[in-house]
């Protein structure tokens, strides 16, 4: 079943216009999280909307939005008043151009969402906007209005779907030369340059997500294992860092370390997707394999105890 919606409205190209669904494509859930806890009791910290002046709890009826024109001064807005500023783009993503993937700069992108035809009808008009667009070999940019702001939008085909990414605006991006301006211009030789292509060429591959691992999140969820196991945390030693003294030795030596043959590794086993409330019973203890753990019961009082 697929999760809920952000947004819903209408994907339109001049006359042809069809409902539609957005669908966020990624998702952080199944990272490990924290809340933040009092270390005197072990209750979870809430956090309040007070007055600054005052101090008092404001309850949220009372509570409007406000721009600061100086440190004490703001215009206030209220909700109905930004509702009033109507946008077309609000449920409509309107198809303005097309152009060509490459020539969108990837400081641009922000994220990715899945589009797809709202309910049993526009299927058709959407499989025609949709294979327009691949048979173009051309990314759709329109705009839409998401969590109260209007976004640029770039549409492609994937699969029977379309991937929407949000794009960010001209001034969203920060100047580059506000941070290499101080880059020394380093004339590089041809030694150098063919000791380092070597190293790219030992260590080039094929863009395969499946194989990456999250080493923090493995290590977190050993550290939790380990507390609720009741072991002691020993620290980690950290690599010493290491001054380059010799920039031509070091590639040497990097050519050298990556021309060994390196041991095979087995490719990994898809993890097993973590239903709600499931994560605890996906964590292996001491390296085991993972099992369900039978239901508890639940105790008469809740008892607290220390890391």
């Amino acid at each position: 079943m697929a999760p809920r919606a952000n947004w819903k409205g209408f994907l339109r190209l001049s006359l042809v216009t069809c409902p539609v669904a957005l669908y966020p494509a990624t998702s952080e859930s199944e990272k490990i999280s924290f809340n933040q806890l009092n270390r005197q009791t072990g209750h979870r910290i809430k956090y309040l909307k007070v007055d600054s002046d005052t101090g008092e709890e404001v309850p949220n009826e009372d509570i409007v939005k406000g721009y600061a024109l100086d440190k004490d001064t703001y215009i206030e807005v209220s909700k109905e008043e930004l509702e009033n500023v109507a946008l077309e783009s609000t449920r409509t993503i309107e198809i303005d151009e097309f152009v060509d993937r490459e020539e969108i700069d990837p400081r641009y992108l922000i994220r990715p969402y899945y589009l797809r035809p709202d309910g049993k009808v526009g299927h058709d008009a959407f499989a025609v906007i949709r294979e327009t667009i691949r048979e173009m070999n051309k990314v759709a940019i329109g705009r839409l209005v998401l969590t109260n702001r209007e976004h640029i939008i770039a549409l492609e085909p994937l699969d029977k779907g379309l991937m929407g990414t949000l794009l960010r605006y001209p001034y969203e991006v920060r100047d580059p030369k506000e941070y290499f301006d101080e880059v020394q211009d380093v004339k590089v030789t041809k030694d150098m340059l063919d000791l380092a292509r070597h190293i790219v060429e030992q260590k080039s591959g094929s863009f395969q997500p499946d194989k990456f691992e999250d080493h923090y999140e493995a290590a977190l969820i050993e550290l939790i294992n380990q507390k609720r196991a009741g072991k002691p945390i020993t620290p980690k030693e950290r690599p010493a860092a290491s001054n380059v003294v010799d920039l031509m030795e070091a590639l040497r030596r990097s050519v050298g370390k990556e021309a060994a043959p390196a041991k095979v590794a087995k490719p990994a086993k898809k993890p097993r997707k973590a239903a709600t409330g499931q994560k605890e019973m996906l964590m292996s203890i001491e390296g085991k394999k993972a099992k369900e753990a039978p239901a508890k019961k639940p105790a008469s009082k809740p008892q607290r105890k220390s890391a």
